[in-house]
């Protein structure tokens, strides 16, 4: 970051309407405004996606990944070819997850000790060793802009004691993050709200999270298998224990109504892999709910997927040229339905911060799930 001027973080809170929030963080690479999604670019790229394109679509900010990028191709490598900024050519924000939740989900035969996690490689069967310090030291290489901290995410539903334990490990492993972290103005370190489905666990988090001191808080270990109505029940229950002033990231969540639902609860940022992913198997995501375009009754529709919609890929190709591209597995189908669909959630988004502001969110979500309930009509 030598060439750009080291812009101390920060975050203000520009509206807010019942528990939505509408904000602006302010980094080193630009700012983001809030509610925020960002796109995953797991591996140094948003999957089927030029990175200008991405910009496009109106994200601020993309998310990488602490364990794919550490595995291959390397964070010293990413580090000496310039950071990931320059090595990904995206100029804008980063942030980047611990790894934490990858080494539990993906690496083989891992060991979990109160130092950290050693596992093998999902790729090699390399051995590797993660702690929060090295989560922090890969993060710093990369050359975050906002970096996690290492923290231990399990499936729900488990037992209480199960969800207590990695808790307070998540805990003391925060403490240990901030320690290594040091002093970095132009960086932001964030703390993750563990507990599980449980509200005491999480208060509890929570109050040890906010008394060592983040630039923002996050909410982990939801999305892992519990209804969406638990999901949301933590929610409502913890983000009035998490500061004003700072952000609130919800972790890997998730589908439209998802979030939609945590911007009513109050989160300001959230991610996932899902639109990328729903576009390479044929799903667009649009004001209508999401069109499955590899229905047969497409492939004779010339309409295209939203003549009213801002995005020009969504005015652009017919329905049943989508479908055919759908059908023959072509590389330029998953290319437009990404971009569609990352666009969409970007409207969402767009349209919560005007809603919040002008103090309707609820019946601008109230408009938006009506409108997916509707559906999308056949062609006549």
């Amino acid at each position: 970051m030598s060439d750009t001027p080291l812009t101390p973080f920060s975050f203000s809170l520009i509206a807010s309407d019942g528990l939505g929030r509408r904000g602006r963080i302010t980094t080193s690479r630009g700012e983001i405004n809030t509610p925020a999604f960002m796109p995953v670019g797991t591996v140094g790229t948003v999957k089927a996606m030029y990175p200008e394109q991405v910009r496009e679509t109106g994200a601020d900010i993309l998310l990488g990944n602490t364990y794919h990028l550490m595995l291959r191709p390397g964070a010293e490598r990413v580090a000496a070819l310039g950071g990931l900024h320059v090595f990904m050519d995206w100029a804008r924000p980063i942030l980047t997850d611990s790894g934490g939740f990858q080494v539990m989900s993906l690496a083989k035969l891992r060991k979990l000790t109160e130092k950290g996690v050693t596992f093998r490689s999902h790729i090699d069967g390399s051995a590797h060793e993660l702690t929060p310090e090295r989560s922090i030291e890969i993060q710093t290489l990369l050359d975050s802009d906002i970096i996690m901290q290492l923290d231990e995410c399990i499936a729900l539903p488990a037992p209480h004691k199960e969800m207590q334990r990695a808790m307070e490990l998540s805990l003391r492993w925060a403490q240990r993050s901030k320690d290594a972290f040091g002093n970095q103005p132009h960086r932001a370190l964030f703390g993750i709200v563990q507990g599980g489905d449980d509200p005491m666990l999480r208060a509890k988090s929570a109050e040890g999270l906010k008394s060592i001191g983040f630039n923002g808080y996050s909410i982990g270990g939801l999305a892992v298998g519990e209804p969406q109505e638990t999901m949301f029940q933590v929610l409502s229950e913890i983000t009035p224990e998490l500061p004003t002033d700072k952000p609130r990231y919800l972790m890997g969540v998730g589908k439209p109504d998802d979030i939609l639902g945590g911007i009513e609860r109050g989160v300001d940022m959230f991610d996932c892999v899902h639109p990328t992913r729903a576009g390479r198997h044929g799903h667009a995501y649009t004001r209508f709910g999401v069109i499955n375009l590899k229905n047969a009754r497409h492939k004779d529709d010339p309409r295209p997927l939203d003549e009213t919609s801002p995005n020009p890929n969504c005015r652009r190709f017919s329905r049943a040229y989508l479908h055919h591209l759908v059908r023959t597995e072509e590389i330029l189908g998953a290319m437009v339905l990404s971009q569609v669909n990352l666009a969409y959630y970007q409207e969402l988004c767009i349209g919560a911060r005007v809603a919040i502001e002008a103090g309707r969110l609820a019946d601008y979500a109230a408009q938006t799930r009506a409108a997916w309930a509707a559906g999308d009509m056949p062609a006549l």
